[in-house]
């Protein structure tokens, strides 16, 4: 079962969970979450995000730490930087920062 954060709605503060977020609206602060993150296309991420996966659809202005990998979706945008085993950056996203794949 995944948490949804709705298009309508803005969360600013830290948020933790232990299963799938899904962010359709706003996110200010911080995100940490055992499971994966999607950020859909439209979704506004103005957060430090650690995660298992995440997916980016939207935007997503914040540093990012993910165990396993990172995932950039045409339309999507990151500024800053990312630490995972594996990214990947589809045409049409964008991506600014930098990239620490060690681990």
């Amino acid at each position: 079962m995944a948490t949804v954060i709705g298009q309508d709605i803005t969360i600013e503060g830290e948020i933790t969970a232990d299963e799938a977020v899904v962010v359709a609206g706003t996110v200010r602060g911080k995100l940490s979450v055992d499971g994966p993150v999607t950020i859909e296309a439209g979704a506004v991420v103005e957060a430090d995000v650690g995660a298992s996966t995440l997916s980016v659809g939207g935007t997503l202005t914040g540093n990012v730490t993910a165990s396993e990998r990172v995932d950039l979706l045409a339309g999507g945008r990151l500024v800053g930087d990312v630490k995972a085993a594996r990214l990947t950056i589809a045409d049409g996203a964008v991506f600014k920062g930098n990239v620490d794949m060690e681990g």
